[in-house]
Order: structure tokens, then C-alpha cells, then sequence
């Protein structure tokens, strides 16, 4: 499976690496393919290093202003013109999404792809994995979205909630019937 990772690429705590790195390698183990935003710092450079190290490919989509971070050693890498042509990409060459800690680029790819499984533009299945509690807030206002009647369609259908790494992708492995 081609696994898009939406998430920071700031140094971070280690209640937020520790579980990235842990996703990353449950990743790499599984034969899987990381489809991220390339770039060799931060939690991505975190997440990149565990899933290569597992035995895991790299698929990396930089942009171009941040092509000096991006990462040397991916099995591929594709530089786009802009971040709108970046997340066009990096949903295109995926299966599958999972959304980690991130800022408001991390939001902004998040939104983007539940936007587009709102109209039915793609059946992606999409994990949110609120590490620490970091997405409760979020996961608040989803579902006063959805009680409020702003969702046409039930929020399990857009975005599956977990809150540990194993989790995360074992709901991808179900969906894809890889258990």
C-alpha cells in the first residue's frame, strides 16, 4: 500500500516522535510505500528514517522553495511547482492517508482530502491519528459539524479517529483486506 502522511516538519517532544517513529516502522514492516511531503528535518525526516530503516519505500513530493530540505536518499523524489500542485500529487500517487501532528499546513492537506471525500471525489480511506490527544479539539468540531447537519454525508465515512499508531494501520490493512 502507498501510504500518504500528512504532518509537521518541525523538531518536536517526544510524546510526538516516539509514536510517529512507531507508525513509521509498523510502515516499513509491513511492506508499505511512504508517500510524504519529502522533506529531511523534523518529524518527516522522523518518520522517513523509520519507515526506510523497516524496509519501507520513499516516495517524497518537496516543492520547490523547499526543495534544499528535501531528502537525499527517497526511492523517488518529485519537486512541484507550488503546494496546491504538492497535495495534487501526493493524493495521486497515494492509496491511503494518514494525518499526524502538524501546523496549519498539515490542516489545510487534512481539510483537503475530506473536502474531496465529502462530494465523492476520491474513497480513500483517511486515518487521523490524534497522538496525545493533539486532534481532540478537532475531533470536537467534526462532530458538531456533523450533529449541526454541515456534513452531507457521516463523519465515519469521511475519517477514521485513532489514537495509537497500531491502530492507525490496521484500519488501512482492513480496508485494503492486507490482514
Amino acid at each position: 500500500m502507498k501510504i500518504c502522511v500528512f504532518l509537521s516538519a518541525a523538531d518536536l517532544d517526544d510524546r510526538y516522535t516516539r509514536p510517529a517513529r512507531e507508525f513509521a516502522e509498523l510502515l516499513g514492516k509491513g511492506g508499505h510505500t511512504l508517500v510524504w511531503g519529502g522533506s529531511d528535518v523534523g518529524l518527516m525526516k522522523v518518520v522517513a528514517d523509520g519507515v526506510q530503516e523497516a524496509g519501507g519505500r520513499l516516495v517524497g513530493i518537496s516543492v520547490d522553495f523547499l526543495a534544499a530540505k528535501a531528502r537525499a536518499g527517497a526511492d523517488k523524489m518529485v519537486i512541484a511547482r507550488d503546494l496546491a500542485e504538492r497535495k495534487a500529487l501526493l493524493l495521486e500517487r497515494a492509496d491511503a492517508v494518514v494525518i499526524m501532528v502538524g501546523g496549519t499546513g498539515t490542516l489545510d492537506e487534512a481539510t483537503e482530502i475530506l473536502e474531496l471525500k465529502k462530494h465523492g471525489h476520491t474513497d480513500k480511506p483517511v486515518v487521523l491519528l490524534n497522538t496525545a490527544g493533539f486532534y481532540d479539539g478537532l475531533k470536537e468540531q467534526f462532530r458538531r459539524m456533523e450533529n449541526e447537519g454541515f456534513l452531507p454525508r457521516p463523519l465515519t465515512d469521511l475519517v477514521f479517529f485513532a489514537e495509537e499508531p497500531v491502530g492507525a494501520l490496521a484500519y488501512l490493512e482492513e480496508s485494503f483486506g492486507t490482514v
